[in-house]
């Protein structure tokens, strides 16, 4: 199987191009759990991908789900006054993006992945729910979700597929 560049270990605000390699199919970035710094990763891991020649919806569908999984660690893993260290992994493997996510924050309710109701959009926005939509995205958007809880560490890991193997 051919491999991509998607090589990158570091913070996410010292990504560019020249630190990606043809050698590897694989992205690391470790970065504060604050707002700014997930902004920063989310920008950086985009960057990354773009070698990929990702399509827009492929681009957006990605970003959407990073911005909702990292915006939760910081919001509820580590919440408002809590400090921490958020690691994203992507990995290339043929026609899918396997991604993890680990933080040393307070784990998920339960130590499951909060059940939530298909959300119907229909109707005037004044009636659509407050809030409550970032994990039904998340599953509508992915493959094979899955959270665990070891000792300090909570691991998130899903695939997002792409629409072909575009490498060559």
């Amino acid at each position: 199987m051919p491999t991509e560049c998607l090589s990158f270990v570091g913070r996410a605000n010292d990504l560019h191009k020249s630190a990606l390699t043809p050698h590897t199919n694989e992205m690391k970035l470790v970065f504060l759990a604050d707002p700014l710094a997930v902004r920063q990763a989310l920008k950086a891991s985009m960057t990354g991908l773009a070698r990929l020649h990702l399509t827009a919806d492929e681009r957006g569908m990605i970003e959407i789900v990073l911005a909702e999984v990292l915006n939760n660690v910081v919001e509820h893993a580590y919440g408002q006054d809590a400090q921490g260290i958020i690691e994203l992994q992507i990995k290339r493997a043929g026609d899918q993006l396997h991604f993890t996510v680990l933080d040393d924050g307070v784990p998920l309710s339960d130590g499951n992945i909060p059940q939530t109701p298909r959300q119907s959009l229909s109707g005037p926005v004044s009636h659509l729910p407050e809030g409550g939509f970032g994990w039904s995205l998340i599953k509508e958007l992915t493959r094979d979700l899955r959270y665990m809880h070891r000792g300090n560490r909570n691991k998130l890991v899903f695939t997002i597929s792409l629409a072909d193997t575009r490498i060559s």
